[in-house]
């Protein structure tokens, strides 16, 4: 595929860095010669310095073929307008980085795809749904509800307390089981796993399950002392914090610890909710947090634009006796150190913001593509199509690639576990777990075909 993205900031160059990995025909437009660095050089990419809105360097870009045209610079109206004179241009699909959430709305997503906007994403709002999913369970590391709650993946780390250590995956998850495993993290490896692995003290693993059995789940992991989450301390007031306080849950109340005097007056006048406290201080310190009641907090969130200070916030409020705790970690580097320190939910928007515009790059019908990014995996919603390879056979016979589960589907509104007699139909949404270069054979089962295969 050819993928022109315009913007090599963070989310722009991290995009770029992983289409180049998988053989895609990339090209990266920035206007500034320094953020675009050395990134040609190093990877297998075409970068252009020049403005993304000149019509001469589009055409240049050759987005006239363009499978994909990405806008992620700084500045949401440039987005727009080279969204705009890409698709003019006949770039086939495009996508625009906003931040402004009224855009969000289902009434102007119609309008921007008219203008010939396909698609806008705000990776802070993808950010704070990510976090308030991690804050309903306070013993789980990550949590997505797919279709409502029809299914639920949860994404729970191991300890010696767990009841289901060291028994084989196939005398847990059988047909009749309430859960299935669907994907491990041990130490550096992840594991898609089979019948005969099993589960160990500090894996990371993931459940694909139905809502009425999470409470099974959380008693026979061990996680049964964990008490819900009431009360959070957010430490930062950046649009993430915003965005994750206007869309708490009404039952958990949150106290916002920014240290800039003007920003807590414009979070007071974007932020009108009775269960959230704007206040000023520095959340690193240890009086601030003890007098704001930091032992009656069942969660911390710290959400700062630097990542070493939200690692060691999160470590120092775990010695405080709060156990859920919360990082943005821009810098993928950190990402490992932060697991190694146990810190709870790791967040990284660029990673939330590269899954939904890699969603926009498959060819079968993907209602949403998830990053594990611990576990170094995809998790993808696909939708069979009528006559697609999927629907042919049970899941046993289909012949899945090396590296791919699937953990369950939803038919109309129900939940359903899948084992390997079920038999997809035309319609299903099918949750896949795979690692990231296996997503291109995964989608060939579920697009329509005419023909044999």
């Amino acid at each position: 595929m050819k993928i022109v993205i315009a913007g090599a900031g963070a989310v722009g160059t991290h995009l770029s860095k992983l289409l180049s990995t998988e053989n895609h025909d990339c090209v990266l437009i920035d206007d500034d010669d320094d953020r675009l660095g050395d990134v040609d050089s190093d990877y297998d990419i075409m970068a252009m310095c020049s403005s993304p809105t000149s019509i001469k360097t589009l055409k240049d870009a050759g987005v006239s073929s363009a499978d994909l045209f990405v806008g992620v610079t700084r500045f949401e109206s440039r987005n727009i307008t080279a969204c705009m004179l890409a698709h003019a241009l006949g770039a086939k699909k495009t996508v625009a980085r906003i931040d402004n959430y009224e855009y969000l709305m289902p009434q102007n997503l119609t309008m921007f795809k008219e203008v010939g906007v396909d698609s806008l994403v705000y990776p802070e709002v993808l950010a704070a749904t990510d976090i308030i999913n991690g804050l309903k369970l306070s013993w789980v590391r990550q949590r997505w509800d797919i279709h409502d709650g029809a299914l639920v993946l949860l994404g729970i780390k191991l300890r010696d307390n767990c009841q289901i250590l060291n028994q084989p995956i196939k005398d847990l998850c059988g047909p009749d089981d309430p859960f299935h495993i669907v994907a491990l993290k041990r130490g550096e490896e992840t594991i898609i796993p089979g019948g005969l692995d099993v589960l160990q003290s500090f894996d990371l693993a993931y459940f694909m399950t139905t809502r009425e059995y999470i409470p099974h789940i959380k008693r026979i992991v061990g996680k049964g002392e964990y008490e819900d989450v009431h009360n959070v301390v957010i430490m930062g007031g950046g649009k993430t914090a915003v965005r994750a306080a206007l869309t708490l849950p009404d039952n958990m109340h949150a106290k916002i610890i920014e240290s800039n005097l003007e920003r807590c007056e414009r979070l007071n006048e974007l932020i009108d909710r009775s269960n959230v406290m704007i206040i000023h201080g520095d959340g690193r310190d240890l009086g601030l947090l003890r007098e704001e009641g930091i032992k009656n907090t069942q969660a911390f969130v710290s959400l700062t634009g630097n990542a070493e200070t939200n690692i060691l916030a999160c470590l120092t409020a775990k010695k405080l006796g709060v156990r859920k705790t919360i990082a943005m970690v821009e810098n993928l580097d950190y990402v490992s150190m932060a697991e190694g320190l146990d810190i709870g939910t790791i967040i990284n928007k660029k990673t939330v913001a590269a899954s939904h515009i890699f969603q926009m790059m498959m060819k079968a019908d993907v209602r949403n593509l998830r990053s594990l990014m611990l576990a170094d995996s995809e998790v993808a919603e696909f939708v069979a199509a009528e006559n697609s390879k999927v629907t042919r056979s049970t899941v046993r016979q289909l012949g899945l690639p090396s590296g791919v589960a699937i953990g369950g589907l939803v038919r109309g509104n129900q939940g359903i576990l899948v084992n390997g007699n079920t038999q997809i139909q035309t319609g299903d949404s099918v949750i896949v777990f795979c690692h990231r270069h296996a997503l291109d054979k995964v989608e060939k089962f579920f697009k329509r075909s005419i023909l044999p295969f």
